[in-house]
């Protein structure tokens, strides 16, 4: 399938966000990170606020205060090129400081990441004496030739239940990995953390058309999105019933309610779900007749 509309970049930063929710306060991300002008272009700089923390999170423990991650999506290659670009591009970042010297070597690492392991590069590093190891699941640490502590992370390898978000990332999402990924987004109370939840589900949901095919007679998949969207269905309401107010609380109360339905209508659409299943869901949620239903549709 081809990807060209699919936005992976910014899944990829909002993935990572996730990722290391837990220390996000400590942690500055710099997505798209100019190093002079375009077209050199970090996909993501994360900076350590506090050099002090330590990152208990596999894809994190190799950081140090200042983190270059170059993203491949699934269509892109990670070949020696752009091992080797990227490394530049580290390199870069280190001598552009505001002094001499500012951003020391030893606090640098690189990062690369991509869904699929890139065997073509890893039989490069072999032929030409670099040492790979793998301490984690799905990740790589590289040594020999390199100016920086590096890590290729492979996401389709990473622990199912750890990495969520960046396995989302993929043409290739089973079942099991989307049902983790509602359960996760479920648990998710910030504001900014749905947005960016819903960021990787869009890329998701987008890049498998069939997996989404599956869901459309699952009622527990259903059930999991309604209440993935409850907040935002919610807030619509709440909204209308604020405007309508003014012109009486029991218009209000009504507005309210057929933002919320319209609302849920556009979101089940855009996921690929039929107007039966629709029918059937709104039915349930608003405890409405079949023909009061049919207005919406």
């Amino acid at each position: 399938m081809k990807d060209t509309k699919i936005q992976w970049h910014p899944g990829f930063v909002s993935a990572m966000n996730l990722e290391l929710m837990k220390y996000r306060e400590s942690l500055e991300f710099e997505k798209e990170y100019n190093l002079n002008t375009k077209p050199l272009e970090i996909d993501l700089l994360i900076i350590k606020k506090d050099a002090g923390i330590d990152i208990d999170n596999e894809i994190g423990r190799l950081f140090r205060g200042h983190n270059i991650m170059e993203y491949k999506s699934p269509g892109d290659r990670l070949d020696i090129d752009v091992f080797y670009k990227t490394g530049a591009y580290a390199g870069l970042y280190k001598s552009y400081g505001s002094t001499v010297d500012e951003r020391k070597a030893e606090d640098l690492t690189v990062s690369l990441v991509r869904e699929a392991k890139p065997e073509g590069l890893f039989e490069y590093f072999r032929e030409h004496g670099y040492r790979l190891f793998n301490p984690y699941k799905g990740i790589y640490y590289v040594e020999g030739n390199v100016l920086f502590p590096t890590q290729i992370i492979v996401t389709k390898e990473l622990d199912e239940k750890n990495h969520v978000w960046l396995r989302a990332l993929s043409g290739d999402v089973e079942t099991k990995d989307a049902r983790l990924l509602l359960e996760k987004m479920k648990g998710l109370n910030e504001k900014g953390d749905q947005e960016l939840a819903e960021a990787v589900l869009e890329v998701m949901m987008a890049a498998n058309e069939t997996l989404i095919e599956d869901w459309k007679g699952d009622e527990t998949m259903l059930e999991a999105l309604m209440e993935i969207m409850e907040p935002q269905l919610r807030q619509r309401e709440e909204n209308w019933r604020e405007k309508g107010r003014e012109e009486g609380r029991k218009e209000g109360r009504k507005e309210g309610m057929r933002a919320g339905i319209c609302g849920a209508v556009e979101m089940l659409r855009g996921l690929g779900h039929s107007d039966e299943d629709i029918k059937a869901i709104i039915m349930n949620k608003y405890e409405l007749t079949e023909e009061d239903v049919l207005e919406y549709f």
